[in-house]
Parts: C-alpha cells; sequence; structure tokens
C-alpha cells in the first residue's frame, strides 16, 4: 500500500539506493512512476506492505516501510531487490555497490569509489567538514538526523 513517505512513522525502515550519476527529469519521473506500481502492489505474505519513497538529490532511491503495520519478509525484501536491479537495467545505473560514497561540493553531489575517496582524504581533497551521505542509516529518523551530515559524524571519518 502506497503511502506518502512523510506520514510513515520515524521508526520505518528504510533502504538507501544511490546512482552513479544524475537521473534526468524525465528519468525521475518514469522511476517514481514505476515505484508506485511496485509500492502499491509490494507485500509480505499475502498481506500488503504500508510504504513510501524519495527520490532526493536526482541521485538518491529512498525506499520506507512502515513494519509496525507489516514487516517485510525475505521475499518481500527479494522483490524489491530485483525492482531496484530491474531500473539499473532499464536506466544503466548503478545503484546496488555500497563501495561507493557520494558528497557535496557545493551544490553538487559528487560520487566517488571508496578508494578514490579515501585517496581524496589523504590528499585534503576532502575534510571532516564534507558532507558525506551516510546510506547505512536504518530509519527514517536516522534518514532525518544522520543521513546528511560531516563526514566527521560518519563511519567516512576513518579515512580522515
Amino acid at each position: 500500500m502506497l503511502v506518502d513517505f512523510d506520514t510513515l512513522p520515524e521508526e520505518s525502515r528504510i533502504w538507501i539506493y544511490q546512482a552513479n550519476r544524475s537521473f534526468s527529469e524525465v528519468e525521475i519521473q518514469e522511476i517514481a512512476e514505476k515505484l508506485q506500481a511496485f509500492i502499491t502492489a509490494w507485500t509480505a505474505h499475502g498481506q500488503d506492505l504500508q510504504a513510501g519513497f524519495k527520490v532526493v538529490y536526482k541521485r538518491f532511491i529512498v525506499i520506507a516501510l512502515n513494519q509496525n503495520l507489516n514487516a517485510a519478509t525475505g521475499c518481500s525484501i527479494d522483490a524489491s531487490v530485483h525492482f531496484i536491479q530491474q531500473l539499473e537495467k532499464d536506466y544503466n545505473v548503478d545503484l546496488m555497490d555500497k563501495m561507493n560514497v557520494s558528497y557535496k561540493q557545493g551544490d553538487y553531489i559528487a560520487h566517488k569509489s571508496l578508494i578514490d575517496f579515501k585517496k581524496m582524504a589523504k590528499d585534503k581533497a576532502v575534510s571532516k567538514n564534507t558532507i558525506v551521505f551516510n546510506n547505512l542509516v536504518t530509519n527514517i529518523a536516522e534518514f532525518k538526523e544522520n543521513w546528511e551530515v560531516p563526514a566527521s559524524e560518519s563511519w567516512h571519518s576513518r579515512f580522515l
């Protein structure tokens, strides 16, 4: 059951998929339509899942699930992963590689491999004040408070 992302409880589980490039406005519209269709039909053992989504900064797909109503199961999580993998194919984009880092450079969202980010930290091209995206947050409350943070407040700090 599709609901507005902003109406979901703070403890709702989230999954963040970061793209290795920005989506165009047309792609965002198409992806939103596909997400709406997927979430509307998304179930766990035949039970509707109350979920919503956001596409943030033209680069991040965030799916949230109210587990107070019905929890995700292995099969429903597999279905969401297959859906994301299909988006990767449809748009020739990488959404599943967790070994990449996105961070802000002014108003621009930069995307680097973890190896390149480590090198940039060593070369002082990024600092503890660089705003990074901590895609390891697990619920909406953490997403609001700890997703977009200075590198010093994230797991990225180990490289600085």
